[in-house]
């Protein structure tokens, strides 16, 4: 045995001492209480702040070393807290910088403070732990390894295969995302770049976020890339992220981004983040993702010229309107996801209206045939039954897709164009940078429309048939004999993209 001093050795000592009282605390996994996942969040603490740091070693087959430090307040008194973390090895805990104790239980990792954490209180976790891209094991999401390193797939529930954290989009914070890789390598992450340090070996790419975020909108890409910049409406900057070998064939699709932005910009309002931009990965997912202010795009979508241009572009349109519905206004729990997926529907169908001649009301009816069936399938837009068995996204159904825009097409046909356009803008203005509800949306939409609408919305948000649209008696449920066909191109995880010809 080496020699070691008197100090070693006590700080040796501790350390098995706590190894010791980590194993033998009970623990037990917590939750939120989220009806569609029981056991994601933790209560008992509100994070304000994230601080990632990875190192890659150039294998996007190799855990990559990582730090991940939380700020947050107690909002009870914990003798336990509880992080969401199932796909890493954990090598230290400390709490306000000294080592505590920690275990792991479920999904869950169990720190144990030396003394109970008082209501109110400012605490600060950092784990130093691995993160690995490997797929974990009957699960989906986290790392996604592209042909020349990694991006991040954390929708619904993934995040904490990547990172520790309070992995529920009801408590968002600001990021800070520092990554380590070796020279001829390019990193990008969420939020705006702050900055480069750059050795013999290697780089540090430092982002920080200027809006909060929930943990399943975090990105990082790692790659042999090109950052394209260009510049949005009143000055925004856009950034794109590409494999260099493709830049070329790819900058025709970039160049649309910012005419995009504006169109949105003219429906709901000014763009809510401090940048945006187009991450486009040389990987096979089937699913594109609204990361938050940098969407993650198969390179396939772009490439492969069965898919018309604009479907393409009605795709982009759709992750772009993610940033203000479930980015910017985030759900309250997983069962508001239609108010994220039948919006950022319903902006993709207005889009290949206005630009494209198809028309909204011809989707709209399709979607009608088959609501009856969707429901059936997947409860109703508003309650979602539970995700299958080992695929926690499958809660992405169409129901909370069409079926869920067909709720605001009816909503429309309800109270009128021009209340319907007061509460997109009104909606956005409300809860930015928030989370909010369907109750919430109930709501307000009563307070424009003059009238209490309770009573419109419960059946097309929760009832098992779809009630008569507004407008359009004429419209009638197809045969149950009849194969359901969906009228729509899916756009987001996991369902896979539908020919653009049953749209």
């Amino acid at each position: 045995m080496p020699h070691t001093s008197r100090k070693a050795s006590a700080l040796l000592a501790s350390a098995v001492t706590v190894c010791l009282v980590a194993a033998a605390a009970p623990a037990e996994p917590l939750g939120v209480g989220d009806r569609l996942f029981p056991h994601l969040g933790n209560p008992g603490y509100d994070v304000a702040s994230y601080d990632l740091s990875f190192i890659y070693a150039g294998s996007n087959s190799e855990p990559l070393q990582a730090v991940t430090t939380i700020d947050a307040w107690t909002t009870t008194t914990l003798d336990r807290v509880n992080l969401d973390f199932a796909h890493g090895k954990v090598h230290s805990v400390e709490l306000d910088g000294e080592p505590a104790a920690f275990t792991t239980a479920g999904d869950d990792l169990v720190v144990t403070p030396e003394d109970p954490l008082t209501r109110g209180s400012w605490m600060r976790l950092t784990v130093r732990h691995t993160s690995d891209p490997r797929p974990a094991k009957d699960r989906e999401g986290g790392w996604v390894r592209t042909a020349d390193g990694l991006a991040m797939a954390n929708q619904a529930d993934a995040a904490h295969l990547v990172f520790p954290g309070n992995d529920h989009p009801s408590d968002k914070a600001m990021f800070t995302i520092r990554v380590t890789a070796p020279n001829g390598y390019t990193a990008v992450a969420n939020g705006v770049p702050t900055d480069v340090d750059r050795t013999r070996a290697a780089t540090t790419w430092t982002y920080r976020t200027q809006h909060p975020m929930a943990t399943e909108l975090a990105q990082v890409s790692i790659g042999r890339s090109t950052i394209l910049r260009r510049t949005g409406p009143h000055a925004l900057p856009v950034r794109d992220v590409v494999p260099t070998a493709h830049r070329d064939k790819l900058e025709p699709w970039l160049r649309k981004t910012p005419d995009q932005i504006s169109w949105m910009e003219s429906k709901v309002g000014r763009y809510p983040f401090e940048t945006y931009g187009v991450l486009m990965a040389d990987v096979d997912t089937g699913f594109e993702l609204e990361t938050q202010t940098l969407s993650l795009f198969e390179k396939g979508l772009f490439t492969d010229r069965s898919y018309p241009a604009w479907y393409v572009e009605s795709i982009m349109v759709h992750e772009l309107a993610h940033q203000w519905f479930g980015n910017s206004v985030s759900p309250r729990t997983w069962s508001d996801l239609w108010l994220n997926e039948g919006h950022a529907t319903w902006y993709e169908a207005l889009y290949a209206e206005e630009k494209a001649d198809r028309p909204l009301q011809a989707r709209m009816k399709a979607a009608y045939s088959v609501s009856d069936r969707w429901r059936a399938a997947g409860g109703p837009p508003a309650a979602p039954k539970a995700p299958d068995p080992g695929r926690k996204i499958s809660i992405f159904r169409p129901n909370v897709y069409d079926g869920a825009a067909l709720v605001l097409y009816a909503l429309r046909q309800e109270i009128g164009r021009a209340a319907f356009e007061r509460l997109e803008r009104a909606w956005v203005v409300r809860h930015r940078d928030g989370n909010a509800s369907t109750a919430d949306f109930v709501a307000l939409a009563s307070t424009i429309a003059g009238r209490d609408l309770n009573g419109f919305f419960h059946p097309w948000l929760y009832g098992e048939k779809t009630p008569p649209m507004p407008g359009h008696p004429d419209w009638k449920p197809a045969a149950q004999a009849r194969p359901a066909v969906a009228p729509a191109a899916t756009v987001a995880p996991p369902k896979p993209r539908r020919s653009p010809d049953a749209i």
